[in-house]
């Protein structure tokens, strides 16, 4: 039996301009493997039209990996395409797998303008066309000059992409849809519609080429295990339908793929998963929403229905669970954070139980200085080597309760001392009489994180009333287990 799958994403948005990151990671490699991380999301490895400034979502030259003066500087935010390669390399060594974040639709920082023909539609309602046709200036064609062609000669123009949100001759911000260009299908396309900046057109046969001959080229020169696609409903779920077996049979590699689709209804998730014909996994958004509405509630949510309507409950194999990421974390577009108390609730959900990927936030791990957000090492480390050891086997829940609501898992041969019991409360404590195995009749549990201070017996039949205190979870293993 395979040890548990666990992602780490390792960044936040408002680390330090150090041009570091790489160098940090390769150096932490080997204690991450040590808890149990299996993976690495890391941050957009490109030049942004930030330059070094541009957590990498401001997306200027998809080539450009920190090794041309372009934008103000030729590293990017986190190091050089020199150091990002030997990363790479040093954290697969340590049996870690890397997966790249990728922003395909969405440009920004074009090198010149570009007299259009353009239609203005209506921000509140963008299917509704304003006023007549006109003529604009856009900031559209992108030549690289810093790259000069270097991997591809290829040069973007304004037929290239859907439309732009700005109008250089009146300097207005405007939603602009290109004359002759199928809006109205455009915006059926995705979730959200027209986000910011400039939106390659699939269906653009130059562009969907070069988007191909990107993927393959990125592939060959950093070696990744992976893609975390960006917006992906931004571009049309058409493409990546093809576009990823295409890259999986160009690398010769199972690549895993998981996209940010953005809605709190899981029918929309569900829906998107079934279009794409499941060639890649989704974060469940509702699941993060459902903490973030606990961890508010106080005592006020229905912790029996936690993960009802959540993209875990339903397709556990494509679902990347996760509390908090980048987006989510204070100050960000999607922002609802999930309060510190109710952090070692959540990370129990997704960390010690059988389904789902989870993908621990580097934010929560190491903290967020930019708010004075304390890191969460010691509670994570112990979750994460809890995941690595002891959580496996069959599973049996116990969602049964307002507030108090527990599982067990019986545990493997294959991992001595492995199974567990866990029982939460986001209440007042409580006691849970749960099934954990005969196999156990006789034997000492402790809680490994050390909330709960006596020990329990379990009973010649399987059973154990496992406690919690007040707000908070305990974790049971055996007495003579360690982490």
């Amino acid at each position: 039996m395979s040890q548990n799958g666990l992602m780490m994403q390792y960044f936040e948005s408002f680390l330090p301009v150090e041009h570091s990151l790489w160098n940090q990671l390769k150096d932490d490699a080997s204690r991450l493997k040590t808890i149990g991380v299996s993976s690495l999301w890391l941050p957009p490895a490109y030049k942004g039209v930030g330059g070094d400034n541009d957590v990498g979502y401001g997306v200027y030259d998809l080539y450009d990996l920190g090794e041309f003066d372009q934008k103000g500087s030729i590293p990017t935010k986190y190091g050089t395409k020199k150091e990002y390669i030997e990363m790479i390399t040093e954290v697969q060594k340590k049996g870690i797998e890397i997966y790249a974040d990728v922003v395909l639709g969405r440009r920004i920082g074009a090198d010149e303008i570009e007299m259009i023909s353009a239609e203005e539609f209506n921000a509140g309602s963008r299917s509704q066309m304003v006023g007549d046709e006109k003529t604009i200036v856009g900031w559209t064609k992108f030549t690289f000059p810093g790259r000069k062609g270097k991997y591809s000669d290829f040069t973007w123009n304004w037929t290239h992409f859907d439309g732009i949100d700005w109008d250089e001759q009146t300097t207005r911000k405007e939603i602009l849809s290109y004359t002759g260009k199928k809006w109205e299908n455009i915006v059926k396309k995705v979730p959200y519609d027209y986000m910011m900046g400039l939106r390659p057109d699939p269906d653009n046969p130059e562009v969907k080429d070069e988007l191909y001959k990107w993927g393959a080229w990125y592939q060959k020169m950093t070696g990744v295990n992976g893609f975390r696609l960006d917006g992906v409903g931004q571009i049309g779920y058409y493409f990546f339908k093809d576009w990823i077996p295409t890259m999986r049979e160009i690398s010769g590699r199972d690549l895993f793929f998981v996209g940010e689709y953005w809605h709190w209804n899981v029918n929309h998730l569900e829906r998107y998963l079934a279009n794409v014909n499941y060639e890649m996994s989704l974060f469940d958004v509702p699941l993060h929403l459902h903490f973030h509405d606990a961890s508010k509630a106080h005592g006020e949510y229905n912790m029996a229905t936690i993960l009802d309507d959540t993209l875990v409950s339903r397709h556990p194999v494509h679902a990347v669970t996760f509390v908090d990421n980048h987006e989510t974390q204070p100050g960000q577009v999607f922002e609802s954070w999930v309060e510190d108390w109710f952090k070692p609730l959540a990370y129990a959900l997704i960390l010690l139980r059988k389904d789902g990927y989870p993908s621990v936030f580097y934010g929560d791990y190491y903290g967020i200085s930019h708010d004075a957000i304390a890191p969460k090492k010691t509670m994570l480390n112990k979750m994460m080597k809890l995941r690595k050891k002891f959580a496996y086997g069959e599973q049996h829940d116990y969602f049964d309760d307002f507030n108090v609501i527990g599982w067990t898992r019986e545990g493997v041969e294959e991992y001595k001392n492995s199974g567990m019991a866990v029982v939460m409360s986001d209440s007042t404590g409580g006691s849970k009489r749960m099934y954990i195995g005969r196999q156990f009749a006789g034997m000492f549990f402790k809680d490994a994180l050390g909330n709960a201070k006596y020990n329990i017996k379990i009973d010649q039949e399987g059973f154990g009333d496992f406690y919690v205190n007040r707000e908070t979870v305990s974790v049971w293993i055996r007495e003579d287990a360690k982490l």
